[in-house]
């Protein structure tokens, strides 16, 4: 299968996006001390990665803010998506901020089901997927403009550490419904 540039520039900025992903997931994140985790109960497991959660969350709410703002500014936007077209600049803070939606809950998920299933000291996980989450918004946001390979770096840092871990849990459960 022959790929058009766009396919190839998309491709060239995921793959260092997956490699940072299995570099910090299966082997930084080994670095950092057990001891800065919680307790292990279920409860103070939870409660940790909910903070980890926080920086989505925040990533979320300035995608939020930036429409907003774009829109107070704008006498074409002012009134809404509901009431008009929009302006590019407008358009494209909302494909943003509808990117940055779907993937904060499926982070916030993912560090939610992480803590509660997986080996305690794979909690560690979290802290390298929470900032790379905040790095991916940041180079998808400022790559978009330039289109598919512009933002694929950000997607791949914003979304393959939520995918893996997904994935992980998913065989993790998998297979304990198997042993039993």
């Amino acid at each position: 299968m022959d790929l058009t540039d766009k396919q190839k520039g998309v491709v060239r900025g995921v793959i260092p996006a997956a490699v940072l992903t299995i570099a910090g997931l299966g082997g930084v994140s080994l670095l950092l001390p057990v001891r800065m985790l919680p307790v292990d109960e279920p409860g103070a497991r939870l409660a940790w990665a909910l903070q980890w959660a926080l920086l989505p969350v925040l990533t979320l709410m300035i995608s939020i803010a930036r429409v907003g703002n774009q829109r107070f500014y704008s006498a074409e936007d002012i009134d809404g998506s509901g009431l008009t077209d929009g302006t590019p600049q407008v358009r494209v803070l909302r494909a943003v901020l509808q990117n940055t939606l779907e993937q904060a809950v499926l982070a916030v998920a993912a560090y939610a089901i992480w803590a509660v299933v997986m080996p305690y000291a794979w909690l560690r996980s979290i802290c390298i997927a929470a900032p790379f989450f905040v790095a991916g918004r940041v180079l998808f946001s400022r790559g978009y403009a330039r289109g598919a390979a512009g933002r694929a770096m950000g997607f791949g840092l914003t979304a393959y550490p939520t995918f893996g871990m997904l994935v992980t849990v998913g065989v993790v459960l998998a297979f304990r419904l198997l042993v039993r």
